[in-house]
């Protein structure tokens, strides 16, 4: 029997159940019957942040990050062309600190643009600042 892997829909949020042999192939979610994975960052706050970052097989990358913020501005083109080299291995999000402060606050977020690696609901790697695609999918496959 083959091991399979609890994946979050980016769209309703789900629970999915998926044959980790199959991860590269996707999948579609069971209850809304959308793509589970689709290149591009997942917008979280706080009514889905744990789905993702806690009950989630797949490793999540998160930017905390702010409309106002230039840096953070920058780098979000290099965040979204990550997404779509890093899925479906890991997941990326983006957390809106302007209108998600107490996630901000319950991680300790100081400056931005902050990226924050989570596996099993455990921030496991961060680095603050902004940075290119390459040298950010480079950072996140060395924290295997």
């Amino acid at each position: 029997m083959s091991e399979s892997l609890i994946v979050i829909c980016p769209h309703c949020h789900a629970a999915n159940r998926l044959p980790a042999e199959r991860l590269d192939e996707g999948g579609t979610c069971g209850k809304c019957k959308d793509r589970l994975f689709v290149g591009e960052p997942v917008a979280l706050g706080a009514a889905n942040f744990d789905a993702h970052a806690g009950r989630s097989d797949i490793p999540l990358l998160v930017d905390f990050w702010a409309p106002w913020c230039g840096p953070c501005r920058s780098m979000a083109p290099a965040f979204a062309q990550a997404a779509k080299q890093l899925e479906p291995q890991f997941r990326l999000a983006k957390v809106n600190t302007e209108e998600e402060q107490q996630l901000a606050a319950r991680f300790g977020i100081r400056s931005i643009p902050t990226l924050a690696l989570f596996r099993k609901g455990q921030e496991v790697a961060r680095q603050a600042g902004a940075t290119d695609a390459a040298s950010l999918i480079r950072w996140v496959r060395s924290q295997r």
